[in-house]
């Protein structure tokens, strides 16, 4: 890592403790649930109605935190943004904490999940705009090592902490983050936006170190820079829906993949495929999602975005049709199922667990190669400056109403399609996404915000 690029470093470090929280509160529920599930108290005991919807409730939040932070992006910047989110965080864990009742647990998950939807959007914006174009897929695609490191984190940390003392722990990535931020940078192209031309200048000098033409790289971003405020009418031009589209429908293929469903649910899954330790295969799986999102981080700026979007499709596509196999096999009809509480209900115990295992985790593996950081990366990269808010907002806030129906409807269609249907159908929009991504999406390779925009704007 060259020295002039540290203090950016520093930055998208500082930014990316965001999405650790983030990831957090994702992995909260998989090690709680279980937990919930055998307590003796039945104001806070979950049947498997209430788990779905203690899984399921903060992407609710998450959808509403996309439509707030697509407005605070815009109005007051993305660094106040970001260092806001840490009120909903922490109260979010405090009521948690101090639960007594299962509404509690709700309304905890849901103010969580508003501050992650509002981090799912900024973050994103934040290093994309700080970033130059040789390191900004690598950088962009922290966000999602860091939103799987924290999935991991819950996970291992839930094996030793009871629910309420996970809670505690959760609430220390956000409060680094508002503590780290505040001494970082606001991104060079706000402030030129908002006319604030000196302030873009020091910004880019702690960004890009002494020895860079700022000037240089000021006027290239003020040349395309909009100073007349954005109608929505605009919506009506090429350069504005066409990205806008691209990004909604990456972000719609990325949760009908399953993923959060298979997340949220992981210990469950394998203790019902018959693996002995549901809890410990959680933690190996949410280990295989860390490294390979960080292979994808390594490599993206070499392969491109689309190669590992193919890759990443077609692996999941695979794995998810050899999970569903797996349950074919292995679960009687349903109905011979007397275990209601049960997402799924073995028959007799497998001989072959291994499958299971050897599936899921390659699903988990090919999502964190392409799926799970691309559609975020590109997202920030795709939008015109001026309708980067409301873009990324309606981007965010897809990502997390479907992010809602596949979780919370999880359960209901292993009841009405079987569990191997439900895979099999995650494994046919696997097939779609790659069809998408061929026809639709651009590369972004080695393009800087301002050339992407051009190239939107030329076709």
């Amino acid at each position: 890592l060259r020295v002039q690029n540290a203090k950016l470093y520093l930055a998208t470090f500082a930014a990316v403790l965001g999405p650790l929280s983030f990831g957090f509160v994702l992995g909260y529920s998989s090690p709680v649930i279980p937990e919930l599930s055998k307590i003796s108290d039945p104001r806070l005991r979950l049947d498997s109605n209430r788990a779905s919807w203690f899984a399921s409730v903060v992407t609710l939040g998450a959808a509403a935190g996309g439509i707030l932070g697509g407005y605070l992006v815009d109005r007051v910047g993305r660094k106040l943004s970001l260092m806001l989110c840490s009120i909903p965080y922490v109260s979010g864990y405090i009521i948690i904490i101090s639960a007594w009742n299962i509404w509690m647990l709700y309304f905890g998950r849901i103010l969580t999940g508003l501050a992650s939807g509002i981090t799912s959007l900024v973050v994103p914006v934040y290093i994309s705009e700080v970033s130059h174009h040789k390191v900004r897929g690598m950088l962009g695609s922290c966000v999602q090592l860091m939103v799987v490191t924290g999935i991991l984190g819950a996970y291992i940390a839930g094996i030793a902490l009871k629910w309420r003392w996970l809670a505690v722990l959760c609430c220390f990535p956000s409060c680094i983050m508002l503590l780290f931020m505040f001494f970082m940078p606001e991104t060079p192209r706000f402030l030129l936006n908002q006319n604030k031309r000196s302030e873009a200048i020091a910004s880019l000098q702690f960004l890009r170190g002494p020895h860079v033409d700022h000037e240089w790289e000021c006027r290239q971003i003020e040349d395309n820079v909009e100073e007349e405020g954005f109608s929505i009418l605009e919506f009506k031009n090429p350069p504005i829906y066409r990205p806008l589209l691209i990004g909604v429908v990456l972000m719609f293929f990325q949760q009908v993949t399953g993923i959060n469903a298979v997340m949220f649910y992981a210990e469950t899954i394998f203790e019902d495929a018959c693996f002995k330790d549901g809890r410990m295969a959680s933690v190996v799986v949410g280990s295989i999602q860390v490294c390979f999102t960080a292979v994808a981080a390594l490599v993206i700026d070499k392969t491109g975005r689309k190669v590992l979007l193919y890759i990443s499709g077609f692996i999941m596509a695979l794995s998810t049709a050899l999970f569903g196999l797996y349950f074919k096999m292995v679960l009687p009809t349903p109905s011979n199922s007397s275990h209601p509480d049960l997402l799924f209900t073995p028959g007799t115990e497998s001989s072959l667990p291994w499958l299971a295992v050897v599936s899921l985790g390659l699903f988990v593996a090919g999502f964190a190669l392409g799926w799970g950081p691309i559609p975020w990366l590109v997202m920030s990269e795709i939008f015109p400056l001026k309708a980067r808010g409301i873009s990324s907002g309606a981007c965010v806030l897809t990502n997390w109403v479907m992010a809602f129906f596949v979780t919370k409807e999880f359960h209901d269609l292993i009841t009405l399609i079987t569990a191997y249907g439900t895979f099999w159908l995650f494994s046919a929009f696997c097939c779609m996404n790659v069809i998408f991504t061929a026809f639709y999406v651009p590369e972004t390779k080695g393009r800087t915000l301002e050339q992407i925009e051009a190239y939107f704007r030329r076709s």
